[in-house]
């Protein structure tokens, strides 16, 4: 099967992407085929043979990914797999994409799989990167529901069928998005422990939008992909659980806000998913209403 990688970057990186770019041409098997996308920004100086591409303008996280998608032909149809690496990562071992060319040709409905994020210094893997409920465990593979946006793979026959990223997202939730409609269509998530790449351990509220692209975003997957009967309790869960959480008052502002604009602003096209996904998300451990 043929792989190929998409890679975003702000270009403020460079010895990290390199590092990245050096771990995905070290792989086992054909070589993979990488894009490098400078998001809003110059592409700082890659090994010859990586394709570059420089955007005029910052399209947010699943807007330059599905610009890279698209270098491979539309919807990636050139390639039969690709990676979705962060810039700032690394490919912690030599066969990880043959280990996804094994996993992808031996289960026709397997449509993305999420690699698991390990801190390069400590080995550790954050709880929030364990993409699923009971994530007590990071080394135990299994079924999910949805997957880490910076590391993974996804079989392009699936942006054919249900279509990219959602662009206006910009950043939060896109996965998730993605995650319901693949799912919506047939397809499943297997989140791997054994593909890992290696990533700094960070905290997501370092970005500046966090708060305010978070709630937004919330509404809007909710508002595209719910039956209407569960989009009041979906969101009503997570305002819940946000209250209890206890977020600073500057950053319960910007949570308020961005709920109130995910209401007021388009979301993009809804297409419910239908009540046997929902009782499939329900069977795989995470209903979504949670």
């Amino acid at each position: 099967m043929r792989v190929g990688a998409v890679i975003i970057t702000m270009g403020n990186r460079p010895d990290e992407l390199r590092a990245l770019l050096d771990s995905v041409a070290k792989q086992d098997g054909d070589p993979v085929e990488v894009v490098v996308v400078g998001n809003g920004s110059p592409v700082p100086d890659v090994p010859e043979g990586v394709r570059t591409m420089e955007l005029p303008e910052n399209l947010g996280i699943p807007g330059g990914r599905n610009v890279g998608t698209e270098a491979f032909g539309p919807g990636g149809r050139d390639v039969d797999i690709l990676l979705f690496l962060d810039d700032d990562g690394l490919l912690a071992r030599h066969d990880t994409a043959e280990l996804c060319r094994t996993a992808f040709a031996a289960d026709p409905r397997l449509g993305i799989v999420s690699f698991r994020i390990a801190d390069p210094e400590t080995g550790e893997t954050q709880r929030r990167h364990v993409p699923r409920l009971r994530a007590a465990d990071p080394m135990r593979s299994s079924r999910v529901t949805t997957f880490l946006g910076g590391a993974n793979a996804v079989r392009t026959r699936v942006f054919a069928e249900v279509g990219g990223l959602p662009d206006a997202f910009f950043y939060a939730h896109e996965e998730t998005d993605l995650a319901w409609r693949a799912l919506d269509a047939g397809w499943m998530i297997d989140y791997r422990s054994d593909m890992v790449l290696y990533h700094p351990t960070t905290a997501p509220s370092r970005h500046a939008v966090y708060h305010r692209m978070v709630a937004r975003n919330r509404v809007w997957l909710a508002r595209r992909n719910l039956p209407a009967l569960l989009v009041p309790v979906y969101l009503g869960v997570w305002l819940l659980l946000t209250l209890v959480r206890r977020p600073s008052r500057s950053a319960l502002q910007a949570w308020f806000g961005g709920f109130r604009e995910g209401w007021a602003t388009a979301c993009g096209p809804r297409r419910p998913m239908k009540w046997r996904t929902v009782w499939r998300l329900t069977r795989l451990g995470r209903p979504p209403v949670i």
